[in-house]
């Protein structure tokens, strides 16, 4: 059941990962995808949401999502 989870996590991030054009887009993929890894691999849902849409708010700013 986890390998399907993150399996489906990264289908839905890469075919969202083309037309995310504001930061308030990508943090809310970014946590939907944070949370759903993490809890996938046994961690907290909630801070794999705070990460990842921390990582989705801030990666236009480092140049990593452009």
């Amino acid at each position: 059941m986890r390998v399907l989870k993150i399996i489906a996590a990264i289908a839905v991030a890469s075919s969202l990962s083309a037309c995310l054009d504001t930061d308030l887009e990508r943090g809310l993929a970014g946590a939907a995808g944070g949370a759903v890894v993490s809890d996938a691999v046994g961690g907290s849902a909630v801070t794999g949401a705070l990460v990842g849409g921390a990582a989705g708010v801030f990666c236009d700013d480092a140049g990593i999502c452009r």
